[in-house]
């Protein structure tokens, strides 16, 4: 079931890693793997179909693959690698860019119908910058749906991240969206995936 979240307060240090070394260095080699299982991606396709994100969509913190079941209609990914970004297979373009060292987006206002985070939430270190700035590239009415598990690479995760739990971490996600504006309420819920699998949560908001 969908909920409404509730406020949620960052002590000092929520938003320092283990490895503070510039980001570039750590994405400088591509890594073509999945960073859930099979059971998960499918659970990420689906709910996307669920919410209709469709048309021209932007892919945040992206890589050599998105999870979509069929690919939108203009699909734009935006990561760190530029060689995982160039075989993306369902992306029509793609963009380089570094949202822990700069979290304006190099695109314009109004340009997306939609956006979408996948697995990648856990790494920003300046989230309601990020969200604040995606509210003005998605045209009114459009989603943001940020969809993460349980696996990521600790050094580079934050700390709050780390030590919080997954009902915790969706209240963290939707205090970025409130702490931002330009959204409507976020709404969270756990999606069905295979026992014994990786679990997936989602949070997504309509932009105002």
């Amino acid at each position: 079931m969908s909920s409404e979240s509730e406020g949620l307060e960052f002590p000092g240090g929520f938003f320092a890693r283990d490895d503070e070394t510039d980001d570039a260095m750590f994405y400088s080699y591509p890594r073509y793997v999945t960073h859930i299982d099979d059971g998960a991606i499918d659970a990420v396709g689906a709910l996307y179909d669920e919410l209709g994100v469709r048309g021209a969509v932007l892919d945040l913190m992206s890589s050599w693959v998105s999870h979509f079941r069929e690919p939108p209609d203009a699909l734009t990914v935006l990561g760190m690698n530029a060689d995982e970004l160039a075989v993306n297979r369902q992306a029509r373009s793609w963009v380089v860019h570094d949202l822990n060292a700069d979290p304006s987006l190099p695109l314009g206002d109004d340009s997306f119908d939609h956006a979408t985070c996948c697995v990648s939430v856990d790494y920003l270190t300046r989230p309601v910058d990020v969200f604040r700035d995606v509210a003005r590239v998605v045209r009114p009415g459009g989603l943001f749906v940020c969809t993460f598990s349980n696996r990521l690479f600790p050094t580079k995760a934050i700390r709050g991240w780390l030590l919080s739990g997954s009902a915790t971490h969706q209240k963290v996600v939707s205090e970025y969206f409130a702490a931002a504006g330009g959204y409507e309420p976020a709404r969270t819920r756990q999606c069905t995936t295979p026992p014994g699998g990786d679990p997936l949560y989602a949070v997504w908001a309509m932009v105002s």
